[in-house]
């Protein structure tokens, strides 16, 4: 169906690749007029939706003020220590990370031994 102020023939059959510039200028790039229309309900009134109450944890895990929750705290601290031990998992179950743990443990102990004779060298 074609509207009365439609340039473009109304019959499906004619040629519609006719020349562009027979058409009038901005007619594509002109705004349409339109307005919004609010629904109504027969007897019924809009509910009024009170704002949160101030200091109440929003979806972020923070509250208005900007302090974080409770619950987003637990579970960030969890999320740390499950990516630690899990990394922990993963390099102690291979030689290399056997190596690393050898070779800590044998600093640890030359440093203990360092710390020792510079205790008894100074008669402490």
């Amino acid at each position: 169906m074609s509207r009365p102020d439609d340039p473009r023939p109304a019959d499906p059959t004619a040629d519609v690749t006719a020349d562009p510039a027979a058409e009038p200028a901005g007619a594509e790039s002109e705004p349409i007029d339109a307005e919004i229309v609010e629904t109504e309900t027969a007897g019924t009134s809009p509910v009024p939706v009170a704002p949160p109450a101030p200091g109440t944890p929003t979806a972020t895990g923070y509250t208005d003020e900007g302090v974080p929750t409770l619950d987003y705290v637990r579970d960030k601290i969890e999320g740390r220590a499950a990516t630690a031990a899990g990394w922990q998992k993963l390099t102690g179950d291979t030689e290399a990370g056997r190596d690393v743990e050898e070779k800590f443990a044998e600093r640890e102990q030359k440093a203990k031994d360092r710390l020792e004779e510079i205790r008894r060298s100074m008669g402490l």
